[in-house]
């Protein structure tokens, strides 16, 4: 089996919603792992779903970054 990767793009009562390429699959938040958030994004593989914590950093310093930049557009 293939790794995936599902974006959380949130969760609701018990059920999160994951954004995989496009397309929302529920899931049950008990088939999850326990330190999951919206965002947070995760890897499907042969031994279940994992949190990429050096992914999602990545993607944060990016929003990051391209937030500044902006910022400095406005205020340039």
């Amino acid at each position: 089996m293939d790794s995936k990767k599902l974006i959380v793009d949130q969760i609701i009562d018990d059920v999160a919603v994951l954004e995989d390429q496009g397309v929302m699959i529920n899931v049950p938040v008990n088939e999850l792992p326990n330190d999951i958030h919206d965002g947070s994004i995760l890897i499907l593989d042969e031994n279940g779903y994992h949190v990429d914590v050096e992914l999602e950093e990545e993607k944060k310093e990016d929003l990051r970054a391209r937030l500044e930049r902006l910022k400095n557009i406005n205020n340039g």
